[in-house]
């Protein structure tokens, strides 16, 4: 460690504290710059007292492995580094849930990411490049997609279902349902991407609906796609049934907001034998 004086173009010197280690000087501090033979004396003289207390915390909390640890660190590039935290964090609760009996590495790879960095589907393939070192190609995720919604959504389902189940101590009581619009900026639609009322004011852009049923602690227990054009308040009977059939759901009691309980479903639910909870605005009841 010494004192290093540094020629600006500008006429000044710079004074800084330099360390040197296998064969590499790094800058641990620098002090400021003077132009005077005065302030630069004062300048040194600053340094030595602080070089003094950086020697003496050296002395005191850095030994030769922890020099060797920061030699060998400082020999790699970004590209060479991964974040592996994340993957060994959320990867165990991953597979403490079940997830990993599916059997496509890109399911853990999206679900993992989309808890660590959230973004497009662009955003999270550079991620996984660049941060775990993954290559994947965007068709590979689109293709991927159409097999999760054909092939594994039931599994995965069932597989977020039964952990709720456990969380919930084997039984549900109360369930949330609630519909959001999920839009596209393209001109054109198709069978189920449609225009209709959009949450967020993109009437013009072909939309569909997501709709979707969660515990009271707001763990998933099923969701459905629907086309873009519909009346939201259609799908909560036939959602309803569904789900109460498929995983012999003991009438819980349905909460929803007044867009989807209108007349016809709360008969529905009434002569099913369900309770239910209808939100609605607070100006609407004073």
């Amino acid at each position: 460690m010494y004192i290093r004086e540094v020629n600006n173009r500008s006429g000044s010197v710079s004074i800084q504290i330099i360390l040197k280690s296998r064969g590499k000087y790094r800058v641990l501090k620098s002090i400021g710059c003077g132009r005077s033979v005065q302030e630069i004396a004062t300048l040194k003289e600053i340094a030595r007292f602080e070089m003094s207390k950086l020697e003496k915390q050296s002395g005191l909390f850095v030994s030769k492995d922890d020099c060797f640890i920061e030699s060998f660190v400082s020999t790699f590039s970004n590209n060479q580094v991964r974040i592996v935290g994340p993957e060994l964090i959320l990867g165990k609760i991953y597979d403490g849930i079940g997830f990993s009996v599916i059997p496509e590495e890109l399911f853990r790879h999206l679900v993992i990411t989309r808890l660590v960095n959230p973004g497009s589907k662009l955003k999270t393939i550079d991620y996984l490049l660049r941060y775990q070192g993954t290559r994947i190609k965007k068709d590979a995720v689109y293709r991927f997609l159409d097999k999760l919604q054909g092939i594994y959504k039931q599994e995965v389902e069932q597989i977020a279902f039964s952990h709720t189940l456990k969380v919930q101590n084997g039984h549900i009581g109360i369930v949330f349902y609630d519909m959001t619009t999920l839009h596209f900026e393209a001109s054109d639609g198709d069978d189920l991407r449609q225009t209709g009322f959009s949450k967020v004011g993109k009437h013009q852009y072909p939309q569909i609906y997501l709709g979707l049923l969660v515990s009271a602690s707001g763990f998933p227990i099923g969701y459905d796609i629907y086309e873009g054009g519909i009346y939201e308040g259609h799908t909560l009977a036939p959602f309803v049934k569904k789900f109460e059939k498929r995983f012999n759901l003991s009438k819980p009691v349905v909460v929803a907001d007044s867009g989807l309980l209108n007349t016809d479903n709360i008969e529905y639910l009434e002569s099913e034998g369900y309770t239910y909870i209808l939100g609605a605005r607070i100006k609407n009841e004073c």
